[in-house]
């Protein structure tokens, strides 16, 4: 029988299973063959918050959504086209992500009594009527993966674990894509038996959805029309790793990385642990203060010292982000949010770190504050938080969060040699001819203080958490000085906006304005086109730098007649607005530990209009 091609513009699809059945892993191979062929995409990988969740429950889902197409995307989709579930289980908690009259294709072989009693259900919803309106494809997974892989030697339990790759194999079936980069990971990545067991699985199930009749047309996505130029898949984990290693490169400094393991910043650690011919030193400390501590004596001895963490980790690093602000040395602190409070959803994404962000130290500590909007964006963030952390010898917070850390782009490798040198505030000669190394002369464009660097000759002085006397670095417990450095620390960040872009605005000059930052960028600029191509007067504004603002970002406010502020916490964003330019917003609020839809932009635009 002739199948049916279907040319689409874009499609949408979820792999959702168990955490052993390794849906990460194919939702990753899928998502790194269509980027080789050519599609643009963004991909959100969903895991459970907990670390060993029985198996076939709801609470162990883990799932992977990836959007891949041939014109410009900024999101993983809305809903799915498609859903591949392992198990019951997985089917009922990720149908709420598939669009209605969408394709199931369901692993058959997980639905006996036992496997519906772990999910919780009473009835078998591939009978009871919850996949009514669905196109679903019934497969004996695990019968058709034990039949593919005999005669290897296999036990029932490796048998099994093999059947992630026949769903892959008839995913790449159903959208005309190519395995031979899967074949080609596998052979490098597994010894025999698995690597043969693996390679006939993937064979299985693109011969299997080639020839039943229960898959009766595939699908082909042309090759998206991209701006020339060599491209990779990226993740927001290895964006922000490349980003502050080139950062370092280009100022000509060693980068140190101390830090302690927290979901979901830990990949940081191993991203960066590759860089070791860059001289790149990473360390993994016993507890979060240590490892901020360990960053600041890097910085201190001449490196740059970088610390990452998330919510629960940067509170504790708090005394010691403190202790940089205080001796005013480049350190660099990666913040990849979770949902909170406490230890909240580890494993979800969130946006509500920024207030802690501000104020989240004792005393007036003011602190640089950046964020990435995509994992792409993670490599100029990286490169940025480096060179204002060096020019104006200050602590500076990187914001990022889960949903860019763990999704992925087609990422456009940069001109290196356009990328500009990064100067720093080293000396190695006694700036005080009359007597004594004055740690704490400024710069008077940028009030950055001179980095001395431990050992050099005549330029000895104090560091440490007590109050510096202006000039000297000495000890001082003079109010009046206190007063001075306090207000001088402050004024040093505001100036950092003479040194940065202003803000840019897509859309409409007048209307309504989606004032928006981080993760929410994707959802937000497909929103805002969706209304200009309506003939709506809507404008986007993606804000990079949050501490200081741009420099015209209150003038550009204040051009709109509704500004609508879009946020996955309870208004972070909108208070910061409201108090530094008496400003007033709508605002949009969002904590499921999920990022926003491109539909939830829309609806709360088009309330506004």
């Amino acid at each position: 029988m002739q199948k049916e091609v279907v040319n689409a513009e874009s499609v949408t699809i979820c792999f959702a299973g168990d955490s052993g059945d390794g849906m990460q892993l194919t939702g990753t191979q899928f998502t790194n063959t269509s980027a080789l062929a050519g599609n643009d995409l963004a991909s959100f990988p969903d895991f459970p918050a907990e670390i060993r969740a029985p198996a076939g429950t709801r609470a162990g889902v883990s799932g992977f959504q990836l959007q891949f197409s041939a014109v410009d995307i900024f999101t993983p989709g809305d809903e799915a086209d498609v859903l591949v579930a392992m198990n019951p289980a997985a089917l009922v908690a990720s149908m709420i992500k598939l669009k209605k009259g969408g394709t199931i294709i369901v692993n058959t072989d997980k639905f006996g009594e036992r496997d519906l009693a772990k999910a919780d259900l009473e009835e078998n919803p591939l009978e009871d009527g919850t996949v009514e309106g669905y196109e679903v494809i019934e497969v004996p997974l695990g019968t058709l993966v034990k039949s593919s892989v005999e005669g290897l030697g296999l036990s029932a339990k490796e048998v099994d674990r093999c059947k992630n790759f026949f769903a892959l194999g008839m995913a790449y079936w159903m959208y005309e894509r190519d395995s031979t980069f899967t074949k080609n990971w596998i052979e490098g990545k597994f010894k025999s038996p698995y690597k043969e067991a693996n390679l006939k699985a993937l064979d299985a199930g693109h011969a299997y959805a080639e020839t039943v009749e229960v898959f009766q047309r595939s699908y082909e996505v042309p090759a998206a029309e991209l701006e020339p130029g060599t491209y990779r898949n990226i993740s927001g984990t290895a964006g922000l790793a490349m980003g502050l290693t080139a950062g370092a490169t280009l100022a000509e400094r060693r980068l140190f990385y101390g830090t302690y393991p927290i979901t979901p910043a830990s990949d940081t650690l191993h991203a960066l642990a590759r860089y070791k011919n860059y001289d790149v030193t990473t360390f993994q400390a016993e507890d979060e203060i240590a490892a901020v501590c360990s960053a600041i004596g890097a910085a201190w001895a001449g490196a740059i010292g970088v610390t990452g963490t998330s919510g629960p980790g940067l509170a504790l690093k708090g005394e010691g982000i403190g202790l940089a602000v205080m001796i005013e040395l480049p350190l660099i602190v990666i913040d990849v949010q979770r949902g909170g409070p406490s230890t909240g959803l580890p494993t979800k994404t969130e946006q509500s770190d920024l207030t802690m962000a501000y104020y989240g130290r004792n005393g007036e500590a003011p602190m640089a504050i950046i964020s990435a909007s995509t994992p792409a964006d993670c490599f100029d963030v990286g490169v940025e938080a480096v060179r204002i952390a060096l020019e104006h010898m200050t602590p500076i917070m990187i914001l990022t969060d889960g949903y860019i850390a763990n999704g992925s782009e087609p990422w456009k490798l940069p001109d290196v040699d356009a990328l500009k040198p990064i100067s720093n505030r080293i000396v190695t000669e006694n700036n005080n001819p009359d007597g004594g190394f004055l740690p704490y002369t400024r710069d008077p464009e940028t009030l950055a203080r001179p980095w001395a660097i431990p050992g050099t000759p005549g330029l000895e002085h104090r560091v440490g958490g007590l109050e510096k006397q202006d000039l000297t670095g000495n000890v001082s417990y003079d109010p009046a000085n206190h007063e001075n450095m306090c207000k001088v620390r402050e004024e040093k960040i505001k100036r950092i906006a003479n040194h940065i872009p202003e803000q840019e605005v897509y859309g409409s000059e007048d209307g309504v304005l989606v004032l928006a930052w981080g993760s929410t960028y994707g959802a937000v600029r497909q929103a805002v086109i969706q209304a200009n191509n309506a003939g709506k007067k809507v404008g986007h504004a993606h804000v990079r730098y949050l501490n200081p603002f741009p420099k015209n970002l209150e003038e550009l406010c204040r051009r709109y007649d509704k500004i609508l502020i879009p946020e996955m916490n309870l208004g972070q964003l909108s208070r910061r607005i409201r108090s530094e330019f008496f400003i007033d917003a709508v605002e949009l609020h969002k904590l499921q530990g999920q990022p926003f839809k491109v539909s939830e932009i829309a609806n709360a635009i088009d309330a506004l209009l």
